[in-house]
């Protein structure tokens, strides 16, 4: 019993200072002359980023409105279907910003694909109603 007082305790105390740290501001005196904010890595592209972020989110939005039914094979394809609509939005932002031609022909592929698999799950969908 005291051990696992001791384990918690240690436990509890590694979390406290985890958290202190993620948390805690760096100073901006502790070395003269550096500006910690100078060395904080910067997005080149806030435009592709807040495109991302957008896709991103409009992604996990429609996976986390789309209910559980109990049927395997329709929970599936109905989260599936937000999963690769997701990555039809962030194959166009690498299109849009994206200078690879290896990534933009890789999106394009992306495209292609996910948008030929989204009208085989959206067809599925159709033609297996909801058993209730």
């Amino acid at each position: 019993m005291k051990s696992t007082r001791i384990v918690l305790a240690i436990f509890t105390a590694l979390c406290c200072a985890s958290a202190i740290a993620q948390t805690a501001t760096p100073a901006s005196d502790a070395m003269p002359g550096m500006n910690m904010e100078q060395h904080a890595p910067k997005p080149t592209d806030v435009s592709s980023t807040a495109a991302f972020q957008a896709a991103d989110q409009k992604m996990m939005s429609g996976m986390s409105g789309v209910e559980y039914t109990g049927d395997a094979d329709r929970d599936f394809v109905a989260h599936m279907i937000p999963h690769h609509q997701g990555a039809v939005e962030m194959a166009k932002v690498e299109l849009k910003y994206g200078k690879d031609a290896k990534l933009r022909k890789l999106a394009k592929d992306v495209i292609a694909a996910q948008n030929k698999e989204i009208a085989f799950m959206k067809q599925w969908l159709e033609q297996h109603p909801p058993k209730h």
